[in-house]
């Protein structure tokens, strides 16, 4: 199966049309998109945005290959060098921003600004490089910031969910879901997964009446 990067054309899910910001809109709610070097978060940002994304992408380059490892990623011809940018309408008052990180070490030292006033994040993971996903998950945790964790398919090898929580050293109440960054379906169930999760945490339960 094509990997689900960056590279990929956005499939026939994604709006034709773009709709306009309404006036009455007053409430930005942000999230952030993270993790590792070519995972697919531009992917994942193009596909569900109901606006034509904001991205940085520039063209890879063979000195680049000095810099990067892009010997997992061999089909990518485009990197990230600060951040994506999209747009979704919850309602008429509130709006909801995508902001995908790049995924290189280079670039690390942007992530700490992205997360500033960050309701939560969603971490992308490429399960056949778990290892690229540790800093994404370790500077959520430093932050406090609330996190799911996607697994964008890539076609390889399958993993029971208990193997990525252990590999991933998940505390138990991390959401962990599987997706396709390329589908805008797959890729709204990420994020409302994610507001799922920031509701469980944020919004008080009532408690049940005694009978």
């Amino acid at each position: 199966m094509d990997s689900a990067t960056s590279e990929d054309s956005v499939t026939s899910e994604t709006p034709d049309t773009r709709t306009p910001l309404g006036a009455s809109a007053d409430n930005g709610l942000k999230i952030v998109v993270v993790g590792g070097f070519g995972v697919g978060k531009t992917t994942l940002v193009r596909s569900v945005s109901e606006i034509r994304p904001l991205s940085t992408e520039e063209t890879m380059t063979r000195a680049g290959e000095t810099v990067d490892d892009i010997s997992e990623v061999r089909g990518k011809s485009a990197t990230t060098v600060a951040f994506d940018f999209g747009r979704i309408s919850l309602d008429t008052r509130n709006i909801l921003y995508l902001f995908g990180a790049p995924g290189q070490e280079r670039f690390w030292f942007l992530w700490d600004r992205l997360f500033a006033g960050t309701l939560g994040a969603v971490v992308l993971v490429d399960t056949r490089r778990i290892d690229d996903s540790w800093y994404a998950i370790d500077r959520l945790e430093r932050h406090g910031t609330p996190f799911i964790v996607a697994c964008n398919d890539f076609g390889g090898p399958a993993h029971t969910p208990e193997q990525i929580r252990e590999a991933l050293d998940l505390d138990p109440h991390v959401p962990l879901i599987d997706c396709d960054a390329r589908s805008r379906e797959s890729s709204k169930r990420v994020l409302i997964t994610l507001v799922e999760h920031l509701k469980s945490l944020y919004v008080p339960r009532t408690p049940e009446l005694a009978l």
